[in-house]
């Protein structure tokens, strides 16, 4: 068996207490691309741990650096959507200085995705509580895209929801969905739904974001050299290619 040549190297920032992405990344990223990741500390996904999770930002970037890796990625809604419109930059600012590579967050990756596939209503859902997803939820609607409709399973404990079946992503897409909305967004990294996107899609007849799907398509753009990763959504599928 040949093995493929490892040539670009995906640094991953995540909560500790995340279970889903390096699999899920592993699994969705082209085989040419290594995943490196850093963790911050994060128990429960409440107010005070999505701040104080940044307290640990540059020393863990500095870490994906000593890897030498090209692009370096926070991918966790709730912490970089927290301080409302235009904190996902500065955290990419922070990341960049610390690291000096370039960098993106899950906000900053789901924003694009909306500009690129002109989307301005969505439905979302998420496996987290009613606040965060409202706090989430204002933070969309500050950078003009309607959230018309939204649910939340309601936990808090984010060990919890990294053993959540990828059956309860789709089963909630599929509550929230409204005709009016332009796309699904299902919200939180260590949420598993990579294996259902595209039936989701499928099924409701429009682009289906997850923040992992949107973390690996602006990270992969930011790379380069990439023009498709099939079976993730029409996200990765239609709109990677930069030219």
């Amino acid at each position: 068996m040949q093995l493929i040549k490892k040539t670009q190297r995906f640094g991953l920032l995540l909560p500790s207490s995340n279970t889903t992405q390096e699999p899920e990344f592993a699994q969705m990223l082209p085989a040419s691309v290594s995943l490196h990741g850093a963790r911050l500390t994060l128990s429960n996904i409440d107010p005070d741990s999505t701040v104080s999770i940044m307290a640990e930002l540059e020393t863990e970037a500095r870490k994906l650096a000593d890897a030498d890796v090209d692009v370096v990625v926070l991918s966790a809604t709730a912490p970089s959507t927290r301080m409302g419109k235009g904190y996902d930059k500065e955290v990419c600012d922070r990341i960049e200085q610390a690291a000096g590579k370039p960098a993106t967050t899950a906000a900053t990756a789901m924003l694009q995705a909306f500009e690129v596939l002109d989307i301005q209503r969505i439905v979302m859902a998420a496996p987290w509580s009613e606040a965060t997803n409202a706090m989430v939820a204002r933070f969309i609607e500050a950078s003009n895209v309607s959230v018309i409709r939204q649910a939340a399973l309601g936990h808090v404990r984010n060990s919890e929801v990294g053993l959540l079946d990828s059956q309860t992503a789709y089963d909630l897409g599929r509550q929230v969905d409204d005709a009016n909305a332009d796309a699904i967004f299902l919200a939180c990294g260590n949420w598993l739904t990579a294996d259902i996107v595209h039936r989701l899609e499928r099924e409701s007849g429009k682009p289906v974001l997850t923040t992992n799907n949107c973390a690996i398509w602006a990270a992969l753009r930011i790379m380069g050299g990439h023009k498709c990763v099939s079976g993730y959504g029409a996200l990765l599928e239609k709109h990677l290619a930069t030219n």
